[in-house]
């Protein structure tokens, strides 16, 4: 709302020229992220990520979701391949974002949306163990005990960096809420009646 954010996706002098400049001030490679557009059913992304390499970017991270959309739907990953068609040949990588909560989903939507990678973020907040399984390539029936020890070592990690006296603890405590209120969306493996679980699921 204030011009920057997804706002850039209605200007994009602005945002060419942002990504223009920092380009050049960096010494390794740019990357940025963007949603697939800032309007409901008003696509852009793919009018301007053909030019990204141009700019000075490497690579580009797609969301397959519009700004006013939010999390109300599921991501495109159609209108996600749609840009990595128009993006071959144009020297940048498209690395596809959205939904992906499992080992499944991620090999899924990387042959699916056609990118070159995919990145992982609320599914990586309610279960931070996606990256072993994706290793791994299995569902991994965590135990309660082991999700315990990773609070035990994040408010650990947290009084350690933050400091143990009152404000650091009152720093840590609302981060380590704001974690539980994603991560109380998990469901246990061995409670599902389909796996794997669906990041949409509620």
């Amino acid at each position: 709302n204030r011009g920057a954010g997804s706002s850039l996706l209605k200007r994009r002098a602005k945002m060419q020229n942002i990504v223009k400049v920092v380009s050049k001030t960096l010494s390794c490679p740019l990357t940025f992220k963007i949603r697939k557009g800032y309007h409901t059913n008003e696509d852009v992304a793919h009018t301007f990520l053909p030019f990204a390499a141009s700019w000075g970017a490497c690579a580009v991270t797609l969301h397959g979701r519009t700004r006013e959309q939010r999390y109300s739907k599921q991501a495109d990953w159609e209108y996600i391949r749609k840009c990595s068609q128009v993006c071959q040949d144009s020297g940048v990588q498209l690395i596809g974002n959205g939904d992906i909560f499992s080992y499944t989903d991620y090999y899924n939507c990387l042959e699916s949306g056609n990118v070159d990678s995919c990145m992982i973020a609320r599914g990586a907040i309610i279960k931070p163990w996606v990256f072993t399984e994706i290793k791994e390539r299995r569902h991994w029936d965590i135990s309660a005990t082991e999700r315990l020890d990773i609070l035990k070592d994040f408010c650990s990690v947290g009084l350690t960096h933050w400091g143990s006296d009152s404000r650091g603890v009152e720093v840590t405590r609302n981060f380590l809420l704001e974690w539980l209120s994603y991560l109380h969306r998990y469901i246990p493996v061995g409670l599902l009646e389909v796996v794997p679980q669906k990041l949409h699921w509620r």
